[in-house]
């Protein structure tokens, strides 16, 4: 059963300006750091496909290199993170690769080279800060943070095993798979044990303690669910049409309970934000659920206000102020185009992108590049409105929800699935949200995420320059209108024909046959054209277009 956190959709909280390629490479490079043969003194991180061709724009060299000297996702100090490294004692060098279809569009090779010798970990960025080790020291392995994870490096020695799995079920842990690789006869071996319940410091020590073994780690991937990828919740789903029978099926329980019901009505008001924080309560507790969303809302509050209020230059040049000036001339301008809820909407997602794109601190909703929308839409409407808290928390629930059937059922990366990934997911998210912050049903609210993605499908990924800027900025301000018209379609009784599930099917297949030019990696669309490449060349000496036989550049 999914067992997706909300916090990993609307999450994580992090320095920008990407999820993908800040967020995740950081977490990947942390992830790796647990493996390290002792203190280290050179780390070598070779970059494949979009990484390659965008790591510098994206803060991907930084964020790796704050990786490894333990800094968190939402440490300002990334930003300064090769200083940090130089005092620490610490070399490194990138290498670019290039494309190469067998790997996953963002994927680092990072090789450590300490005290105890070398260790080579690859690791792949998801989207929206989720990742996995693809391969240890050559030895394929999937590692998702799926099941608590314990790595030890032996002899091929009779008995090891035994011994292994002897101290994991003294430490009372059921072993969900168990992997055994070997270099050769009597050479190194490696053994993976996925179990259900954590790996304690302990068991780790207990393993080391055996005879032939060398090496024993836990591996944890930051941000993943608690709870183990087999586990049965009670509030779980996996589809739309999973997650409105969900919904249903608390309403009934609610209703024989005696539960509050909806005003003027006496019958009992489910929701889809009621039943995705139940759902989290599940995996956290109820006190961690509501202390996750009560940051997120306030981090949100912060990053839609204060670049209005001090807008800085973002780190490539491109945006930097953009937001005030909408706001600024909403006076003469609200009244006769976007109206003053959508604009200030439009102000606050692009104040959101520009605190990004300075490395600040932001929520991914459900990515970095895609980050203002569900907060422009949520705050500017709850304000309209005026929602409490409570109310607004409960369409992040909602929102999240819905983000975490795209991440499953089709993709949140843009490296995947271009920017209808990105802005089109973040848009779908908006819509369902404010449909049920406006009073609308789960089923409407649905619908309203249908047509949201409908209207973005085929929208590409071309971040020119490589960086999280332009045209991304603007891309949000269109996923706010869409989101906001998405939701008045469905309030108003304009239905989409298609059922939710197979709109996220479209939106996958659509995203599998985008070409990877199109696809953030800084090469097609508008980051192909001769104005952004030549800027390319004037700031950084370097274009990810040169050469490419496909641009003729």
């Amino acid at each position: 059963m999914m067992n997706t956190s909300a916090f990993e959709i609307l999450g994580p909280v992090m320095v920008g300006p990407s999820s993908s390629h800040t967020a995740g490479a950081l977490r990947i490079a942390l992830v790796a750091r647990e493996l390290a043969p002792g203190r280290l003194s050179h780390v070598t991180f070779e970059l494949y496909n979009s990484f390659s061709r965008t790591y510098r724009g994206h803060g991907t060299d930084r964020a790796l290199v704050a990786g490894m000297l333990g800094l968190a996702p939402d440490d300002t100090r990334v930003r300064d993170s090769f200083a940090l490294a130089r005092e620490a004692g610490l070399a490194f060098d990138f290498v670019e690769r290039g494309e190469d279809v067998r790997h996953h569009p963002n994927t680092v090779v990072i090789t450590m080279e300490g005290e105890r010798g070398a260790c080579v970990v690859t690791g792949e960025s998801l989207g929206g800060g989720r990742v996995r080790l693809s391969e240890i020291n050559g030895v394929a392995v999937e590692v998702t943070g799926d099941y608590p994870t314990l790595f030890v490096v032996h002899d091929d020695a009779a008995g090891v095993l035994a011994e292994l799995t002897r101290v994991v079920s003294a430490a009372r842990l059921n072993i969900a798979t168990l992997s055994n690789y070997r270099e050769r006869r009597g050479g190194t071996a490696y053994t993976i044990v996925e179990s259900d319940e954590a790996v304690t410091d302990e068991l780790v020590s207990e393993a080391l303690s055996l005879a032939h073994v060398r090496f024993a780690a836990k591996i944890e991937i930051p941000g993943t669910s608690p709870a183990s990828a087999e586990a049965t919740l009670a509030h779980g789903f996996e589809t739309g049409a999973e997650l409105l029978r969900a919904v249903a099926a608390l309403g009934e329980k609610d209703a024989e309970a005696g539960g509050a019901g909806e005003a003027g009505t006496g019958r009992p008001r489910a929701t889809i934000g009621r039943l995705m924080r139940a759902r989290e309560a599940e995996l956290l507790g109820a006190e961690a659920a509501d202390a996750g969303m009560g940051r997120v809302l306030a981090v949100m509050r912060d990053e839609t206000h204060a670049p209005l209020e001090s807008p800085q230059p973002s780190l490539g040049g491109l945006i930097g102020g953009q937001a005030r000036s909408v706001r600024d001339a909403s006076g003469a301008l609200a009244a006769p185009l976007m109206g003053e809820t959508l604009t200030r909407a439009v102000a606050y997602a692009m104040a959101v992108l520009e605190r990004s794109a300075t490395m600040g601190v932001i929520v991914a909703a459900p990515t970095a590049g895609s980050a203002g929308v569900v907060p422009g839409c949520l705050l500017a409407v709850g304000e309209a409105v005026g929602a409490t808290d409570e109310q607004v928390m409960e369409a992040l629930w909602c929102a999240s929800a819905v983000g975490a059937l795209l991440a499953r059922n089709a993709s949140v990366s843009g490296a995947e699935g271009g920017c209808q990934a990105e802005v089109g997911s973040a848009s779908a998210m908006a819509a369902a949200a404010l449909v049920e912050l406006l009073g609308g049903t789960p089923e409407l609210a649905l619908d309203a995420a249908s047509t949201a993605i409908g209207n973005l499908l085929g929208l590409v990924c071309d971040p020119v320059r490589g960086l999280v800027e332009y045209p991304c900025q603007n891309r949000n301000a269109i996923g706010v209108a869409n989101a906001v018209s998405a939701a008045q379609l469905a309030l108003s009784g304009v239905l989409n024909p298609l059922p939710f599930d197979e709109v996220v099917s479209a939106l996958k297949s659509v995203g599998a046959s985008l070409p990877a030019s199109l696809r953030e990696t800084a090469v097609g669309g508008l980051a192909g054209t001769p104005s952004a490449c030549d800027a390319c060349m004037r700031r950084a000496g370097s274009c990810a277009r040169r050469g490419d036989a496909r641009t003729g550049c």
